[in-house]
């Protein structure tokens, strides 16, 4: 996938500075008071985690679910703040084994918190291996290969297991099902996003004004990640062609080098959408289409750009495929039925 400021994806730390990692995880809240936003999820959570703090046991398993960028991770975190508990973090990729996952669980005390990002890309062998523990808290491993194989159940610690994807669809049921708190993180509103990034600007000590902060909210998505990434390289700019105050002049000079529109589009999304216009009329038209118009992979077009585009109003999900809405043509100065009658002439 091409690399863009608004991509909702968080950088390899073996392709990036370290130092930027560090600074996405100081920006993250560490409890329910500072987490702005998901205010629903909040007060679900913080029930269940005093109510499992009263009881002296672990929290139920948590699956946290909805479009990246939207603070699942940073979620989990608070979660095991507030239970007082130790956090490990691992992605649904980085486990090829059932062995892996064996090594992690065997490692864990009792009421600490695993933490599995894109849970759904779990091998299905991994998968099942889960299931005796989540709800047994049990380990079946089969030793040896063969007439010779043996099973052998180890205990395991009462943890508490926390999944993060983007698509539940894609979750093979039985894992969904031993899940106890399932959850759908919602966008931010632009009012929760200016907020976040007036935080953000406090830890940086960045003086931002709020009409700059309103701004850049506005073209941040709705997305966390996104509005904390612009409002460093705005800072960049700040620093480089002013005093390092962050006015309404400069953040848009800033975002116009960085392509980022009004509407928080960026050169890849409008290409979409003029290509639907131009080439496909609006559309209807399928979504393989799109990918092999974008070079893009079925999954990228939707977990990446459709969300967003579909939440703002500029692309609708059809049976027949997606297509434009007349609030695209406007956004795009285009006129509806222009770009097919100029195609036909040629």
């Amino acid at each position: 996938m091409i690399d863009r400021i608004v991509s909702t994806t968080v950088h390899d730390p073996d392709d990036d500075d370290v130092n930027e990692q560090e600074l996405e995880i100081t920006l993250r809240p560490r409890d329910f008071a500072s987490y702005i936003g998901q205010d629903r999820l909040k007060v679900n959570l913080q029930l269940a985690i005093d109510a499992a703090r009263k009881r002296g046991e672990p929290l139920d398993h948590v699956l946290l679910y909805g479009p990246p960028g939207l603070g699942k991770t940073t979620m989990a975190s608070v979660i095991a703040n507030e239970m007082g508990a130790q956090i490990r973090i691992t992605s649904g990729p980085a486990i090829e084994r059932a062995g892996d996952l064996a090594s992690l669980l065997t490692n864990l005390q009792d009421g600490d918190i695993l933490f599995i990002d894109e849970i759904h890309r779990l091998h299905r062998s991994v998968e099942e291996v889960l299931y005796s523990a989540m709800e047994d808290y049990k380990l079946d491993i089969m030793l040896g290969k063969g007439p010779s194989a043996r099973s052998l159940r180890l205990d395991l610690p009462k943890f508490t297991l926390i999944g993060a994807t983007t698509r539940t669809g894609a979750l093979a049921a039985p894992l969904r099902d031993r899940f106890g708190l399932i959850h759908r993180l919602e966008f931010y509103t632009p009012e929760q996003i200016q907020r976040i990034i007036e935080r953000a600007a406090n830890i940086l000590s960045v003086q931002i004004h709020p009409a700059a902060a309103a701004n850049l909210a506005k073209r941040s998505r709705l997305t966390p990640r996104i509005a904390n990434r612009l409002l460093k390289r705005v800072r960049d700019y700040a620093d480089v062609n002013g005093d390092g105050i962050i006015d309404t002049v400069l953040s848009d000079k800033a975002l116009t080098l960085l392509e980022i529109d009004e509407l928080g589009l960026d050169p890849a999304d409008r290409m979409l959408l003029e290509a639907i216009i131009e080439n496909y009329k609006g559309g209807p038209v399928g979504v393989e289409t799109l990918a092999a118009l974008t070079a893009e992979e079925r999954s990228t077009i939707e977990d990446f750009y459709e969300p967003y585009l579909m939440q703002i109003g500029l692309l609708e999900r059809t049976p027949r495929g997606r297509k434009v809405t007349s609030k695209t043509y406007k956004h795009l100065g285009k006129t509806p039925g222009a770009a097919s009658e100029q195609n036909s002439l040629l």
